[in-house]
């Protein structure tokens, strides 16, 4: 290419691994990372989950050592879905102050405190809680049905709020409405505030599509859905709709707005954190985690590029926080080639 005489070569900034590093847009750092945990009550060793090799379902016990390692490997943040051993129709154990998700939480907590007590002035992962009720519910909706089989909105915040308020005393730094619901945030915003709350954020699930690719997630909670999730959650074709339901969130006070899945929805990603005055997170979901895995173990691709190409479009599709099952492996990856 020329112009005016000047001959302009592209490749110049390709031409070693050096010049490709020092002009690279857009990197990757561990504090970017969240990694997504499952605590099972009542089993005595993790259970791996067979739809995602290597994830498993923890002990109490193995979570507390899952979030040591996310701290010594400085992830950004950890994210906590409780799967408990008695469920009822309106998930009672959401909120129960000694729920398996509330003691989760006091683990994690208590693992980061440990951690940094290790290496005073380096900052543990922030511990984050999913805010739902599909994992404590026996009929596996996000909220409370009317009689007629419908999920109520307005019977759903009500949980929700003290979902989160449970979630907020057992110390987690981040509520994680995940349902859905109009108005949760504003919901949850004011019952953190009135309990003495005001510094706990909500990280806002706000365009969160039905989506096949979390299938592999219904086997990590055990989850008891039958049907779908399509009276609430996004339909795939809408892409303006994901960037109004942000906007909704930010108006209510969202902390933080979230595009879920992510891959199958860049384009919303994009839009929002154009949009957003606030961090935007993405969740990389158990189906593109599966996917990846499956195509390794054939040998049809190459795992580890795979893995970093497809988070790195997270990141430059403008996300700030990356939700990810291989954060750990990330991390490792990164510290390599420091």
């Amino acid at each position: 290419m020329s112009t005016s005489g000047i001959v302009y070569r592209p490749r110049r900034l390709r031409t070693t691994p050096r010049m490709r590093r020092l002009v690279a847009e857009h990197r990757l750092h561990a504090a970017d990372l969240v990694l997504p945990l499952f605590v099972k009550e009542g089993i005595t060793e993790p259970v791996p989950i067979t739809s995602m090799p290597g994830q498993v379902q923890h002990t109490e016990a193995t979570l507390g050592d899952a979030v040591e390692q996310a701290a010594r490997a400085g992830l950004g943040g950890v994210m906590l879905f409780g799967i408990p051993a008695q469920r009822d129709a309106t998930g009672s154990q959401a909120d129960a102050p000694d729920g398996i998700l509330q003691r989760a939480i006091r683990s994690a907590r208590e693992a980061v405190a440990k951690v940094e007590a290790e290496r005073p002035g380096t900052p543990g992962p922030v511990v984050m809680a999913d805010t739902c009720l599909d994992e404590f519910t026996d009929h596996g909706h996000c909220g409370v049905l009317t009689p007629e089989g419908e999920v109520d909105n307005d019977a759903t915040l009500e949980r929700y709020a003290t979902m989160a308020v449970a979630q907020a005393r057992a110390g987690t730094e981040v509520v994680s409405p995940s349902g859905m619901m109009d108005g949760q945030v504003a919901v949850i915003r004011d019952a953190l505030d009135d309990a003495g709350f005001e510094n706990v954020s909500v990280l806002a699930y706000s365009a969160k599509y039905a989506s096949p690719f979390y299938g592999p997630f219904r086997e990590a909670v055990d989850s008891a859905l039958q049907g779908d999730r399509r009276t609430y959650q996004m339909d795939a074709a809408n892409g303006r709709e994901g960037l109004r339901e942000a906007d909704l969130d930010l108006a209510e006070g969202a902390d933080m707005v979230m595009v879920k899945p992510a891959g199958s929805y860049l384009d919303v990603l994009r839009g929002v954190a154009d949009r957003s005055d606030v961090p935007v997170a993405a969740y990389q979901v158990s189906g593109e985690y599966a996917m990846i895995e499956a195509a390794a173990a054939h040998g049809w691709i190459d795992r580890r590029g795979a893995v970093l190409e497809s988070v790195l479009g997270i990141k430059r599709a403008g996300a700030d926080v990356i939700l990810t099952y291989w954060a750990l492996e990330i991390a490792e990856w990164l510290a390599e080639t420091r």
